[in-house]
């Protein structure tokens, strides 16, 4: 943005802010799970190309692991949409729009992991 442009409005803003909050939550989430959805057997290293060495087997995911994943993805299509279809981006002129959306994903950043942690 520049100066001449006005700021983003704060629903905006909080929406944007919501979203990063709510990738970095599925992230994390993810990382905590068994690598695969299904329980599958795991290999050995020169049985199988990998990167990360010996890869034990996994037990697969639960019932509830795998409805928390879907509702974290639920959230997120809700919010990006939410961004997306703000009614903001109608004032912004069309060769301006990819630029003005990459201003608004850099100021609603939280500035460390702490930030995305805390509640919206």
């Amino acid at each position: 943005m520049t100066d001449a442009e006005p700021p983003f409005p704060d629903d905006l803003l909080q929406l944007q802010v919501r979203l990063h909050r709510a990738h970095a939550e599925h992230r994390a989430y993810l990382a905590g799970l068994p690598w695969s959805v299904e329980p599958m057997a795991g290999w050995k290293r020169g049985e199988r190309f990998s990167h990360r060495g010996d890869v034990p087997d996994s037990p697969g995911w639960t019932d509830e692991q795998k409805e928390t994943v879907e509702r974290m993805r639920a959230e997120l299509r809700e919010l990006s949409t939410a961004v997306a279809g703000h009614p903001h981006w109608a004032s912004v002129p069309r060769e301006r729009l990819v630029d003005a959306r990459m201003q608004l994903k850099k100021q609603a950043r939280p500035a460390g992991p702490d930030e995305v942690t805390q509640a919206a």
